[in-house]
């Protein structure tokens, strides 16, 4: 089975073309980072615009690299939610139009499950059960993975995601946006044990994250130190980071001992920070369990992972109609 997937959730336009659910045959990502740059964040108008803009275009790359012609798809997905809903809108209705135009069938996909798959892309997959964090600008969930359609959402932020943290320290730091390959970067220069910022760890026996307080301790930390040279950005940088992999790495391997599962996976825009990845692999090596991460490519929002969701969901007949629409929540009601 041929599926086209369409992802529209944010900031960037993506469409995949995903053979029997794990073989990319092509996958096109049109950024909006130069647009959204100089906002220090995204705009959701602007992001609505540009998808209008880029959606036809890209699916017409993704069906050009992957070799193929129209007839050859089999099926449609579509980033269904959650996410901003303007820029949903665009790829879901594409999406749709196309599937109902073509008589194939469609599948609105979580975006959240999403993500989850793209650990099913790689050349090593995690086996269940698995504990699998999505960690990007939006979300910051650990979930018990215990089949390819069951994931028990055990812990969420109550706040701030870990990504959005990130832009937003790069914010008081005027370092620019997207803030988290900034941050990794500047980081790498200095000791993080220099500044301590604090971990939240919330209530015992609690997966559910905080970052808001860490957020609002860097804030006090630049107004009360004056903080302008770069030297003192990147020292700040470095600690901040390294109290959100802490908690982050914490929180991940207590979620497998509590669980008994041998593997955890990471996806997400986070799950780009190889600081991150490193350390969370190192203390997870100690306790006789394996990371896994995708690479590069699936970290961030892609459709291939779209595609990957949909192709089960399809099989299953978890099929959208012409009177679905898009949400914004976690869940679908």
């Amino acid at each position: 089975m041929i599926v086209l997937g369409i992802e529209s959730s944010c900031d960037e336009t993506c469409a995949a073309i995903v053979k029997d659910g794990t073989s990319i045959l092509s996958s096109v990502i049109a950024s909006q980072i130069d647009v959204h740059h100089k906002y220090g964040g995204v705009v959701p108008e602007l992001a609505s615009r540009m998808h209008v803009e880029a959606i036809t275009p890209v699916v017409d790359e993704a069906i050009s690299k992957a070799n193929i012609i129209l007839e050859d798809i089999d099926a449609v997905a579509a980033t269904r939610g959650p996410g901003l809903i303007g820029a949903l809108l665009v790829g879901f209705t594409f999406a749709k139009s196309f599937a109902w135009a073509r008589h194939l069938p469609f599948a609105g996909v979580n975006h959240l499950e999403a993500h989850i798959y793209s650990l099913f892309l790689m050349d090593s997959n995690p086996e269940f059960p698995f504990i699998a964090l999505v960690v990007s600008g939006g979300h910051t969930n650990i979930y018990h993975v215990t089949s390819y359609d069951n994931f028990e959402l055990m812990g969420q932020t109550r706040d701030d995601a870990a990504g959005e943290a990130f832009d937003k320290v790069a914010k008081m730091l005027e370092l620019g946006y997207p803030g988290g390959p900034i941050i990794e970067r500047i980081a790498k220069t200095k000791d993080p044990a220099v500044i301590t910022f604090p971990r939240t760890m919330l209530e015992k026996g609690s997966f559910d994250f905080s970052f808001s307080g860490l957020k609002s301790s860097v804030a006090r930390y630049i107004h009360d130190n004056h903080i302008v040279t770069a030297d003192e950005k990147a020292q700040i940088a470095a600690s901040f980071q390294e109290a959100v992999i802490d908690v982050l790495t914490q929180k991940l391997i207590l979620a497998a001992q509590h669980k008994n599962c041998r593997n955890i996976g990471i996806s997400g825009g986070v799950s780009a920070n190889k600081t991150f990845v490193n350390k969370l692999t190192q203390k997870a090596t100690s306790k006789k369990i394996d990371i896994f991460a995708p690479p590069i490519e699936l970290c961030g929002d892609n459709a291939a992972m779209i595609a990957a969701r949909g192709y089960t969901m399809i099989q299953q007949g978890q099929l959208c109609h012409l009177d679905h629409d898009v949400f914004s929540r976690t869940k679908i009601d």
